[in-house]
């Protein structure tokens, strides 16, 4: 069963028995010491803010859902190429966590979106650079009902200049422990700042904009690119003030 499950976690074996096995054999590799703090996050590479007087932008999405999609592909992406040198941006995921497990993640649609959720983290772990692994996201995104088959990582890998076997790696290392870890914080974070809905938009660490059911909400500034835009030059420039 062991050998059988470290089979499973490579992204080569992606059937709907391996998913189960896939979250099976990382709630026994994680344990169950821990807890879901607020701060748990904190220290975490992929979510520590730059020191440089760079401006918060963020987006909480879930890797399968067609609101992130949306989101991705008209407000942050476009806003990305236009002020990316004033920004830090930061992509974090939306779960729950699991009542039958203190360290498991449950994610609203099944294990294959919170093993999407998991390759999109590596990616982000692995090429640090928004242009870079935003840009594998936003493409996963368009086919987001067949994340995580490989033939649309290895494409989407491709296309952004990604090395498929180092994502895979990731996902799988330390028997899965280290991708799950990479979501266990990002969602802790997402629950810390109370972004529950994919996607939410948060800017300076206000939550600025939400895509939910196909429709923006609570989006006080405006929902178009060049009112965020707009949003980001004008804190860039208060918090850069000599």
């Amino acid at each position: 069963m062991a050998l059988r499950t470290r089979n499973c976690i490579k992204l080569l074996c992606l059937s709907t028995t391996a998913f189960i096995l896939f979250l099976l054999a990382l709630r026994e590799r994680l344990g169950g010491e821990r807890i879901w703090a607020t701060d748990d996050w904190k220290g975490h590479p992929h979510l520590q803010l730059k020191e440089d007087k760079l401006v918060p932008l963020e987006a909480h999405i879930m890797s399968k859902c067609p609101d992130a999609l949306a989101c991705l592909q008209r407000l942050i992406v476009p806003t990305m190429e236009l002020t990316a040198s004033k920004v830090n941006f930061t992509l974090s995921y939306i779960g729950s966590a699991d009542p039958s497990d203190p360290d498991g993640v449950l994610c609203k649609h099944g294990p294959s979106e919170c093993l999407g959720n998991i390759i999109e983290l590596c990616a982000a772990n692995l090429y640090p650079d928004p242009k870079i692994n935003l840009g594998f996201t936003l493409c996963l995104s368009k086919k987001y009902e067949d994340i995580p088959s490989r033939e649309l990582i290895e494409g989407c890998a491709l296309e952004h200049g990604m090395d498929f076997a180092k994502l895979n790696d990731c996902a799988s290392k330390e028997d899965g422990g280290f991708g799950m870890e990479l979501l266990r914080r990002s969602v802790v974070y997402s629950r810390g700042v109370n972004a529950s809905v994919s996607c939410t938009v948060r800017l300076d660490g206000r939550e600025r904009c939400v895509r939910d059911g196909g429709v923006w909400k609570d989006c006080s500034g405006g929902s178009s690119v060049k009112s965020l835009v707009k949003d980001v030059e004008e804190r860039w420039k208060e918090i850069n003030v000599l």
